[in-house]
């Protein structure tokens, strides 16, 4: 059984993406804010660059090459999960289901919109780091888990 049997966590992470993007786009301004905790807010950002806002202000250029890499990489995984076993390698196909789905998801914004919409806001004091969306929460959550992956698949190699 591959790991294409966990394709529709992908599928899900890009609808809850996309569905709170929309309702972020329908109910908030560029730039406009709530706070829902001391240290979290909820903003409305454009981001045309990628992690961290690298290379936002680059021209315009970011957009087709961020899109092509993330493209390739979504390709490429794809590929991967098919030599995936679905139940030895569940750490490793959850991982790269989410980093898929969380990928296509800022396509989607990119190749819409020409920039991803980004509206979590965490903060601590003045200090404030780049806002974030589901898309990039899926892909940081999936790198863990592949990373818990290598750490199994290591310690069982020994």
């Amino acid at each position: 059984m591959s790991g294409w049997r966990w394709l529709p966590l992908s599928a899900l992470i890009i609808a809850i993406d996309q569905a709170s993007k929309l309702w972020i786009e329908r109910h908030f301004e560029l730039y406009e804010s709530v706070t829902l905790l001391p240290v979290l807010d909820i903003t409305r950002l454009h981001n045309s660059g990628a992690a961290f806002s690298f290379l936002a202000g680059a021209g315009g250029w970011q957009r087709w090459f961020f899109t092509v890499l993330a493209l390739t990489v979504s390709v490429g995984i794809f590929a991967w999960l098919r030599s995936v076993h679905a139940r030895a390698q569940a750490w490793l196909a959850c991982g790269l289901t989410l980093i898929l789905g969380g990928a296509l998801g800022n396509v989607i914004d990119r190749m819409r919109h020409g920039f991803v919409i980004d509206f979590v806001h965490a903060h601590w004091n003045d200090a404030w780091f780049p806002a974030f969306n589901v898309a990039d929460a899926a892909i940081s959550v999936g790198a863990a888990c592949v990373i818990i992956d290598a750490l199994v698949e290591s310690r069982r190699a020994r």
